[in-house]
């Protein structure tokens, strides 16, 4: 029988992998030891030596070159989170070995809060609300917004949660405009999105949602003069990260542009510092970094990997597979 152990976070552990998950698993594969945490192993990294397959998440352990020569055995991680940066590494790569994320699980919950705030953000409605509570019954009448008829959706950047994104549009009456220089023009046929460029995207759209990957070529390049050419009454939306924002010149265009609305789930640092402007402008909506997996949907990436490695056993193609080419663009 497969020989597999689970390291990642100690909090991380009971979120992604439950019960129904852990039986699933345990048909297939001998989870030879308790769960470990990425240092636990390196406290005693002998107890690598019989290991074949490692289930994670976050808190995962760094799969280094010292990791490997004590994970002789190692053949594929199954990784229950997103991103995989903090798990892979050159001698990873080198020695071929296989990873697949659950970063398609974690997209559906982003998809779902993202879809949510397009259309609010389409009836103004956070503003709606602050107007509200800020006047009392005198702002008893909606302010101008552009409605969920005929208007366009800007998505920056057409990765996985993005597709989902365009795909769940696809059922109201909007435009989508997309902006990716690395996805073809098959990518936007198939989302029904219309190639654009940055610029032309913020100065059109009433509503922007960014997607971009967090890459050293992505950090600051959602900029002020990106937010200033932003049409009356619209709403940027940041499920991102937020470093892809020069934040102090979106916050200096808000404070400016009462009309245009922020809803930030992600922030640059995380959570932003007791003083910023952030906690107290009227047009800007922080969340605690919600949209993607919490509480019981991280089950769902516990179930992604379940799903993934009864694939492997069969020597099917993993599903969420990533290469190392895929790698070097992902977030």
């Amino acid at each position: 029988m497969t020989k597999g152990l689970y390291i990642l976070g100690e909090k991380a552990y009971p979120l992604i992998y439950g019960e129904e998950e852990r039986k699933r698993i345990a048909k297939h594969v001998d989870i030879y030891a308790e769960p470990q945490t990425a240092e636990s192993v390196q406290q005693d990294m002998s107890i690598l030596a019989d290991v074949e397959v490692i289930f994670s998440g976050w808190g995962g352990p760094h799969v280094d070159a010292e990791f490997l020569a004590a994970a002789k055995n190692l053949k594929a991680v199954f990784y229950g989170a997103g991103s995989v940066r903090g798990i892979v590494s050159d001698a990873f790569w080198q020695q071929g070995l296989q990873i697949t994320s659950a970063a398609s699980a974690n997209a559906v919950p982003v998809a779902e809060y993202t879809i949510s705030q397009i259309l609010f953000s389409l009836k103004r409605g956070w503003q709606q609300v602050s107007n509200l509570r800020q006047n009392g019954p005198e702002a008893w009448k909606h302010l101008p917004m552009p409605g969920a008829f005929g208007t366009k959706v800007g998505i920056v950047s057409l990765g996985v949660i993005a597709r989902i994104v365009c795909e769940k549009l696809a059922a109201y009456d909007v435009q989508i405009l997309a902006y990716d220089p690395f996805a073809d023009n098959l990518v936007f046929e198939q989302l029904g999105a219309e190639r654009c460029s940055l610029e032309e995207l913020f100065a059109q759209a009433d509503v922007v949602s960014l997607h971009a990957p967090n890459l050293p070529e992505t950090h600051g390049m959602i900029t002020g003069e990106l937010f200033a050419s932003m049409k009356e009454n619209t709403t940027f939306i940041n499920t991102a990260r937020g470093a892809i924002v020069n934040e102090a010149e979106m916050i200096d265009v808000l404070t400016k542009r009462p009309d245009i609305g922020a809803i930030l789930d992600v922030t640059f640092p995380e959570p932003p510092v007791a003083d910023s402007p952030l906690y107290t402008l009227p047009n800007v909506v922080l969340t605690p970094h919600i949209a993607g997996s919490v509480e019981a949907e991280c089950r769902r990436m516990g179930q992604y990997m379940a799903q993934e490695l009864e694939r492997y056993l069969s020597n099917q193609p993993l599903k969420w597979g990533i290469t190392r080419k895929q790698f070097q663009t992902m977030a």
